[in-house]
This record gives structure tokens, C-alpha cells and sequence, in this order.
């Protein structure tokens, strides 16, 4: 194992970089090996003090950390008593990357990406704390799938948590994916409601853009093609306080006057791209449903099955235009550039039945880790039933069940980490 440190300081910062080698498959620690990316924060000025650690775990999966000059709420409120740890979770950030590009050449890279779950990131987290601290244990705080990860870190390696926060990230225990979306699609119709509700006249004018996608083709800067269906992903926006309002600002701007009449704006398609598009984050894409996945059952594109439960999201069935929320299909792997390389892998992913499990409910049950968990009542990415039912099968969790807060919570506000910390 390597850890190779660079210093920096910026904005009132202390940053130190750190480059771990690990092992693919933690089973075989001589087998293959990948390096995981972290970068430690402390606040100039208490970097030479005995300071507990805090690990960040990212949401995602396949998402970064975030970066300390972009960060949060949370992180100048942890800084205030806390190191805190940003790892890039395997396969995204600075650690080994996992896209179109690295995985082209991989026969075998739906087998690969299945040491990218949860479990492989708590024992990349287990290795990264023994090489910072030794035998002491950390505090973790979980935003969504970091959450979930957190779940799993409480049943695999408890020793190595002093404490344990988790913010809109407690998921079902042993439902299946079907379970999830299920609950995802009733929770996204409700969004919509809430976003109509505040621009009434956006439905008029989202119901001119589908139609007009639907009689063109219609290319973004990219050169991609903007279907009605992929217009309909951005209502993923919805589930965040920063992010509630952004389609109404790019729709505002839609339409200009084009030779033959109203054309989309330059504008309007830009600011499209840069939500529907997932190149920065294929790994969302790939493996969000095989986060869910436990036992034989497979997944087999359960969002895409579900979604026929709920004809209220087809914009061709007449009714009036909805947006789809968190959810990935095998279309995008046809029409997202980032993705279609990668279909044949996501797709053995959404079929295969041999995933291990990611809780150990006895121990999850007997817990003397002390942890708190922020619920959001309106929370459109993770549900809040599934939650509360996950808070009570966790010996000793307490929660804090918020009325107001979405699902970006304690990035929005430090007095959510506040909150936590007391509680736990």
C-alpha cells in the first residue's frame, strides 16, 4: 500500500492529498489492485491539534467527493472540530477511474464493477483509516448512498466507527429494487404536483418543448439527440432544495425565433445537456440499481418495469407532461453517448442473481455504535417509510425526522450536522 501526500492550503484550508493502492477484491488481497483517492481538511490554523477524523461518504453511487471549495454547509461546520476525510470512492474522483473509456477494454467488466459496491467501499475506508490513525475508530457521515454505506460499515467493520451520522440515506434493508421504485415514482408524481404548483404556466410551456422534440430532431451542442423521454429526466432536479427551481430558469428561456417559426435556444439545450448528460458520472448509471441488489433475484431493469405501473409518466398516452425523478433505463445506454459503451455490462449487472448481501441485520440489530440519522418527510430520492423502517431495526439509531428540508439537507444548512452531532 502507497500513500503519497501533497500539502496545500487555500481559502483558510489545509488540504492534504493522499493515494492508496488496494486491493479489487479485498477477498484477494494479492489479486488485482486499484488506488483510491482521498483528500484530508482541516481549518488553517488548527492543522498542528489532535483532531478526531471524520470520513465523508459521498452520495451517488459513482459520485465524487465533493471538493472543498465547492462543498457543502456541512464541512465548515465540521471543520470546526473535525479532520475530515473526502474520499473519492472507488471508480470515481481521482481513485482508479471506471468508465467508457477504462472498461472498453475489460471482457470481464460487469464481474469488475461488482467489487464497486458498498462493502468494497468500507474496507477501501478500513484501510484508509488504519493508515491515517491506526486502531482508532472515526466518525462517518453518510449523505444518501453514502448512507447506505454507513449501514453497511455498522454490520462489517463496527470497530472502526466512534459514531456514525447518516442524512437522507437509509434505505431498505431487504426490500427489492421493485419495492424502491415503486415507492420512487409515487414520491416523483408528488414532486411534480409541488413544482406545477409553484409555475403553473411551466406545464403549458414543458408540454410545447415535448412536443416540439417530438416532431424534430433535435440536437444539443453536443451533437446528441434530445428525445421527450430523456427531456422527461430532468425532473431528477426536483429532489434538491439547490436544484427545485433550475427548470424553471432553463424553460423560461426555451423557445426563440427560428426561419421557420420557434426553435429550442442554444441556451435552453446547454443547460439541458449539462443535467441529462452522464459523462461525469457513468457509474450512477451502471450500478444505481445493483446498489439494491441482494440474493438471487435480479433487478433486471426495474425502474423501466415499474414505470409501466404508473402510465401518468408517458408523454404519449395524452395526459399532461410529467418528469421521471432518480431512476436509469436501459434506453439511456442507447441515446447518452457516456453510456452506450457500457450497455452490454449494465445490462448483465441488471440480470445477474449472485449478489452477496449488504447488511448484516444480526448485527445492525445488536449495535453499540452510536448513531443519528436526518429523515426528510419529503425526501423525492429515498423513502421516508422505507427509512423509519430501516431506524428501527438498528439498535440504539436515533432520528430526526425533518418536515422542511429535501433531500440535500445538510448541504443546505449546517444546522442539520448540528443536529446530528447532538443526537448521536
Amino acid at each position: 500500500m502507497t500513500d503519497d501526500q501533497i500539502t496545500y492550503r487555500h481559502s483558510g484550508l489545509v488540504c492534504t492529498d493522499h493515494t492508496l493502492d488496494v486491493p479489487l477484491d479485498h477477498a484477494r488481497p494479492d489479486g488485482p489492485g486499484i488506488s483510491v483517492f482521498a483528500r484530508e481538511v482541516v481549518a488553517e490554523g488548527m492543522e498542528g491539534r489532535e483532531l478526531p477524523r471524520l470520513l465523508w461518504l459521498q452520495g451517488g453511487p459513482g459520485g465524487r467527493a465533493e471538493r472543498p471549495n465547492a462543498a457543502g454547509a456541512w464541512l465548515r461546520r465540521a471543520l470546526k472540530e473535525f479532520r475530515v476525510v473526502l474520499l473519492d470512492q472507488r471508480g470515481t474522483g481521482r481513485s482508479t477511474p471506471a468508465d467508457r473509456t477504462t472498461l472498453a477494454g475489460r471482457a470481464d467488466a460487469a464481474q469488475y464493477l461488482t467489487y464497486f459496491r458498498a462493502d468494497s467501499i468500507v474496507r477501501d475506508a478500513e484501510l484508509l483509516r488504519r493508515r491515517l490513525q491506526g486502531d482508532r475508530p472515526w466518525t462517518v457521515l453518510g449523505q444518501s448512498f453514502g448512507g447506505f454505506a454507513t449501514l453497511t460499515y455498522l454490520g462489517l467493520a463496527p470497530e472502526g466507527l466512534d459514531r456514525a451520522l447518516i442524512t437522507g440515506g437509509l434505505p431498505t434493508l431487504t426490500g427489492h429494487a421493485d419495492d424502491v421504485y415503486r415507492a420512487a415514482y409515487r414520491r416523483t408524481v408528488a414532486a411534480n404536483d409541488r413544482y406545477f404548483e409553484r409555475y403553473p404556466l411551466d406545464r403549458v410551456l414543458a408540454e410545447r418543448v415535448a412536443a416540439h422534440l417530438a416532431d424534430h430532431d433535435v440536437r444539443m451542442p453536443s451533437g446528441e439527440r434530445l428525445s421527450v423521454r430523456r427531456f422527461q429526466t430532468l425532473g431528477i432536479t426536483f429532489g434538491t432544495a439547490s436544484a427545485f427551481d433550475s427548470l424553471h430558469y432553463l424553460l423560461e428561456c426555451a423557445f426563440v425565433p427560428g426561419r421557420g417559426g420557434p426553435v429550442l435556444s442554444d441556451t435552453f439545450l446547454r443547460g439541458v445537456d449539462s443535467v441529462v448528460s452522464l459523462a461525469p458520472r457513468p457509474l450512477y448509471a451502471v450500478l444505481h440499481e445493483a446498489i439494491y441488489a441482494q440474493g438471487g433475484r435480479p433487478t433486471a431493469w426495474s425502474a423501466e418495469r415499474v414505470r409501466a405501473e404508473f402510465p401518468e409518466f408517458d408523454a404519449a398516452a395524452g395526459g399532461p407532461l410529467r418528469f421521471t425523478g432518480e431512476m436509469m433505463y436501459p434506453w439511456m445506454f442507447e441515446e447518452d453517448p457516456a453510456l452506450v459503451p457500457l450497455k452490454a455490462t449494465a445490462d448483465a449487472l441488471a440480470h445477474r442473481t449472485d449478489w452477496p448481501a449488504l447488511y448484516d441485520l444480526d448485527r445492525l440489530a445488536a449495535n453499540t455504535v452510536p448513531v443519528a440519522a436526518a429523515v426528510y418527510r419529503q425526501d423525492m430520492y429515498v423513502d421516508h417509510d422505507h427509512a423509519l423502517t430501516t431506524a428501527s431495526r438498528v439498535r440504539g439509531l436515533r432520528t430526526w425526522v425533518s418536515e422542511t428540508h429535501l433531500h440535500d439537507g445538510v448541504k443546505a444548512d449546517p444546522g442539520v450536522l448540528d443536529r446530528l452531532l447532538s443526537l448521536s
